[in-house]
């Protein structure tokens, strides 16, 4: 793996306020020499969110846009929760941190892995301005090795099996890319069993659908 690039931004600063935070963010240019279409960092967050949705990196219609999931994967991932797009392009609801804040481009099998430098460089400020989150989704093999640590299984279908073992705080998932679609079908107990009890404990934190908590 090739050494992270020098950091062109500053650590943040834990007394940030969560806005200038992510001012910052959007900002950052640490790893730009790396990313071919060039930085535009992607975050979504409120103080007030008791969701959190860890995914991968943006794809590149999310980098042409600007606003996360904003492709195929994020339509089936709302629909696995159960949310309409009020909802969850809802800062006050909803947080959405990828691994990496910026499309990384293309590798010879999909979009290269997260940028390894944003996670170190931004994550435990961020989180530290979520204080609410009640339940963070881990959406792939890089939230999940990053969260989970050694409690991760060895295949990611094995530890989306055990989402049980990292309730209530976590709740892993694969990555709902049309890309996908053979691993779904290999593992039809991930749509019949495990998305049911997410959608119902997506519920439990954001209250039923036009219903909301307060």
């Amino acid at each position: 793996m090739e050494p992270p690039a020098r950091f062109e931004a500053r650590t943040p600063p834990r007394s940030r306020d969560l806005s200038g935070l992510l001012d910052a963010i959007r900002a950052c240019h640490a790893c730009a020499a790396h990313l071919p279409l060039g930085p535009r960092p992607v975050v979504q967050a409120g103080a007030d969110a008791r969701l959190l949705i860890v995914g991968q990196a943006p794809g590149a219609k999310v980098h042409a846009s600007g606003v996360p999931w904003d492709d195929a994967s994020g339509a089936r991932l709302r629909e696995w929760l159960g949310l309409g797009a009020a909802t969850f392009y809802d800062p006050s609801q909803v947080a959405i941190v990828p691994m990496g804040f910026c499309y990384p481009g293309r590798g010879g099998g999909g979009d290269l892995p997260p940028r390894p430098e944003c996670a170190p460089l931004w994550f435990d400020a961020l989180l530290a301005h979520l204080p609410r989150i009640e339940l963070t989704l881990l959406v792939g093999q890089y939230a999940q090795r990053h969260f989970l640590g050694a409690a991760r299984k060895a295949r990611l279908a094995d530890t989306v099996a055990a989402h049980a073992e990292y309730a209530p705080r976590f709740f892993p998932l694969p990555h709902p890319s049309p890309r996908n679609t053979a691993w779904r079908q290999r593992h039809p107990w991930f749509e019949r069993d495990v998305l049911p009890l997410l959608r119902e404990r997506v519920q439990a934190v954001l209250g039923p659908p036009g219903g909301g908590r307060t």
